[in-house]
């Protein structure tokens, strides 16, 4: 039974329309997310999943609802302090503690590797040049890059700048990992060096919520397994029950499509 305090992230209603309603993305999601959960969103395109994503950390804007991290709600545009005083909402303070993995790596190619994992935490958080390289230099071990320190994003295979990608954002000592479709683009013998990564995260404790096509990372790694369709939330369950016994009727189709 989740308590209030292991919950990370509460959405509630999370709804986002287009063209004045006529296209729904989202239609009125509700979903917790607790601490150190890895939550693996699947679907058809065109279902939410990736609209869901972004709009955890404000990318989208949502038409309604709410989104509750750490116990604010971060889609208000104004909130109660600690003293009780109704400040403005600072976005960028809340996405600092989100780390966010495209499908695309969006590297800056005129930046050494080590130069593109520490802008964010000296300029944003001012961290100190040595700590933040210190940092930099200990998650790039970590995931077998710590020889490509100095090299550019040119020099490196896709697998690579996606892992570079990942450490990237753990440099920002984010409270959740969110990955949108992030080996969706990469070549098929490149997939698994960025899979293992993740998996790795996941086992550390990590809070991630990752939405992907990957089914056996779905399958091994997913605290839970939640499927999406129309702009909703329709299955919301454990892995084994997702995969091995799944009961909506549109899921069943959607598995025998993919597995």
């Amino acid at each position: 039974m989740a308590t209030n305090d292991n919950i990370l992230i509460q959405v509630s209603g999370l709804k986002k329309h287009y063209n004045k309603g006529a296209i729904k993305a989202l239609d009125g999601v509700n979903i917790d997310i607790r601490r150190g959960e890895v939550v693996v969103v699947i679907g058809p395109s065109g279902s939410g999943k990736s609209t869901f994503l972004r709009s955890l950390n404000l990318m989208e804007e949502p038409t309604g609802g709410a989104i509750i991290f750490n116990g604010v709600d971060i889609t208000k545009k104004k909130i109660r302090n600690e003293q009780g005083k109704v400040v403005k909402l600072n976005i960028d303070e809340h996405r600092q503690k989100m780390g966010m993995v495209f499908q695309h790596f969006n590297l800056f190619p005129h930046m050494t590797i080590l130069d593109n994992m520490t802008l964010a935490p000296i300029q944003v958080k001012g961290m100190k040049k040595e700590d933040a390289e210190k940092l930099a230099l200990s998650l790039l071990e970590r995931v077998g890059l710590a020889d490509r320190a100095n090299a550019y994003p040119i020099q490196l295979s896709g697998g690579q700048k996606q892992r570079v990608a990942i450490v990237r954002a753990l440099c920002m000592e984010p409270e959740v990992m969110l990955f949108d479709e992030p080996t969706s683009a990469l070549d098929p013998e490149m997939v698994g060096e960025v899979l293992h990564v993740m998996q790795q995260l996941a086992e550390e404790g990590m809070t991630m919520v990752v939405v992907t096509h990957e089914m056996g990372f779905a399958r091994e790694v997913a605290s839970r397994v939640i499927f999406m369709d129309a702009g909703n939330i329709l299955v919301d369950t454990d892995p084994k029950t997702f995969f091995g016994n799944p009961e909506n009727p549109r899921l069943q189709d959607f598995l025998s499509k993919v597995l």
